[in-house]
């Protein structure tokens, strides 16, 4: 990990926080704000890690736009109710905002955020929650990196959670029964790698002295 002071996070407290305007968004379900420490200060870590030894600079992470995908929690789906007319709605809403800002890097967590992002592009076969199992989405992630185009939004979905004694860490490739710090690690370079390939394109650098 890097050596370098984290970056603070705290849970959202309303439906959205940070600038519309940056090129970095996160795409949280309301359920599971704890996302943003858990998963993303821990890949971001690695980013920022990364990115300092090889450019040296390092991203401003201040304006970053965190968004819980629908506003309520009481309509997020589930497997008996996997999408409601409440949901639809908030798709059109967010297809008009994403069409309007159009980020680069669309960051998100877990199989409902996922889906939801599919539905806002209008993917098709669309898919119920039992289908974005954490290996599906760790290849959904692999596709994301190797079609980065700077010239497009880029969705690139992370896991919701990294537990060691579950199906969430694999005894292969990146992922190590003992170490959830491989995740990170892995994700955050593939990030990082685009985002060096992209430096000159991205407004993000913090100022340094």
């Amino acid at each position: 990990m890097s050596g370098l002071a984290r970056d603070k996070y705290l849970p959202l407290i309303d439906r959205d926080s940070g600038d519309k305007n940056y090129p970095i968004w996160l795409l949280i379900n309301p359920k599971y704000p704890a996302v943003v420490n858990d998963i993303w200060r821990h890949v971001l870590d690695e980013v920022q890690d990364k990115v300092y030894r090889e450019i040296h600079s390092r991203i401003d992470t201040s304006n970053i736009y965190i968004r819980s995908v629908v506003s309520d929690c009481g309509i997020v789906p589930h497997s008996l109710n996997w999408w409601g007319k409440e949901v639809a709605a908030e798709i059109k809403l967010f297809r008009e905002i994403l069409l309007e800002q159009k980020p680069k890097l669309l960051i998100s967590f877990g199989a409902f955020p996922f889906e939801f992002v599919r539905r806002v592009f209008e993917i098709k076969p669309e898919k119920g929650p039992k289908y974005w199992s954490a290996s599906v989405l760790r290849d959904e992630f692999e596709k994301s990196i190797e079609n980065f185009d700077m010239n497009q939004t880029n969705v690139i979905p992370l896991l919701r959670r990294v537990i060691a004694s579950d199906k969430f860490i694999e005894r292969q490739n990146y992922f190590s029964p003992n170490d959830s710090e491989q995740y990170f690690y892995h994700v955050g370079s593939k990030i990082s790698e685009r985002i060096i390939q992209n430096k000159d394109s991205l407004n993000i650098w913090m100022k340094l002295l």
